[in-house]
């Protein structure tokens, strides 16, 4: 799977339902890429279209329990790959990844604002 594709289902399980433009302005991409994207996506089961609710000329691009089930199977591999590499550390090393974990966690915060607002 491509990082666009990844990033892209990643950004529909944090933010919920989007049309197609805002996830390609958010992943910073086309539109027509973003939607072939999509297709692609959709064929494996991964994500669906449904209607707006509020506005019937709506598209919305939505993640299938098989795409949320790939974002979790895929963050829990993160998470044990770190915590393996994390054991390998000196005390001394750990000490300071815990030191940085505010600053750490506010880069997170603001990545993610940033991935959130579509670019201009």
């Amino acid at each position: 799977m491509s990082l666009t594709s990844a990033a892209t289902l990643a950004t529909l399980d944090r933010t919920g339902p989007r049309r197609i433009t805002d996830l390609a302005a958010v992943e910073g991409v086309t539109q027509p890429a973003m939607t072939a994207l999509v297709r692609v996506m959709e064929g494996s089961g991964l994500v669906e279209r449904r209607g707006d609710a509020s506005d019937k000329r709506v598209t919305l691009v939505c993640l299938t329990e098989a795409g949320a089930s790939y974002v979790r199977t895929r963050r829990q591999a993160g998470v044990h790959a770190f915590e393996r590499l994390i054991g390998e550390l000196t005390g001394d090393e750990v000490e300071a990844l815990v030191a940085a974990l505010p600053a750490l966690k506010h880069l997170a915060e603001l990545e993610s604002q940033d991935r959130e607002e579509p670019k201009q």
